[in-house]
């Protein structure tokens, strides 16, 4: 099995630890091997609790990577309905396994304009992605909704019980990164 890459600040690469991108896949897109781009059911799951009044992202990692690399921060019916055609696009012409390699390597990480899973470990933990625990990996999984206001390095009490639940679910249900890990020859 090959070791997902992350790009260091001064862009040397280097392994990611196995924890991160199976927290990552916990927390942002459990369902990301079952859908091609968009996970219908997720965004569908979101509007009915945006109907009873709770607001949360509904993008998964391709949307994500699409509306980084393509489109502009923010929320926007006009932006999601460009995220929607460009994430089955990379989903298709990038695979699974690239697709999210991309997005840790620019996924926002931290407070000061920390991009990438590298640049993040960094910033949090003083050490490299691939020396990342579970633990670890797992906060900083916690973060990526509003890495600006929530701190791995100095994690409040619902952070910590946010990224206890992800290292739950981590060790629950390892192959969750199977299709990541399937494509990878």
């Amino acid at each position: 099995m090959k070791l997902y890459i992350a790009v260091t600040p001064r862009g040397l690469r280097c392994n990611i630890s196995s924890a991160l991108p199976l927290a990552v896949l916990t927390a942002e897109d459990a369902r990301f091997c079952q859908h091609f781009g968009v996970d219908w059911q997720g965004l569908q799951s979101a509007i009915e609790d945006a109907e009873d009044g709770e607001i949360r992202g509904a993008s998964g990692i391709s949307q994500q990577v699409a509306k980084n690399l393509f489109l502009w921060p923010g929320r926007s019916y006009v932006r999601k309905a460009l995220e929607v055609p460009l994430a089955y696009w990379i989903d298709f012409a990038l695979g699974k396994r690239r697709t999210f390699e991309i997005y840790l390597n620019i996924a926002e990480w931290g407070p000061n304009g920390e991009f990438g899973a590298e640049a993040g470990a960094r910033r949090a933990f003083g050490r490299s992605a691939r020396e990342l625990t579970l633990q670890q990996a797992a906060l900083l999984a916690a973060t990526l909704p509003n890495p600006i206001r929530r701190s791995a390095a100095r994690p409040r009490p619902i952070l910590l019980r946010l990224a206890a639940l992800y290292e739950t679910r981590a060790l629950r249900w390892p192959q969750v990164d199977q299709c990541v890990r399937r494509r990878s020859g």
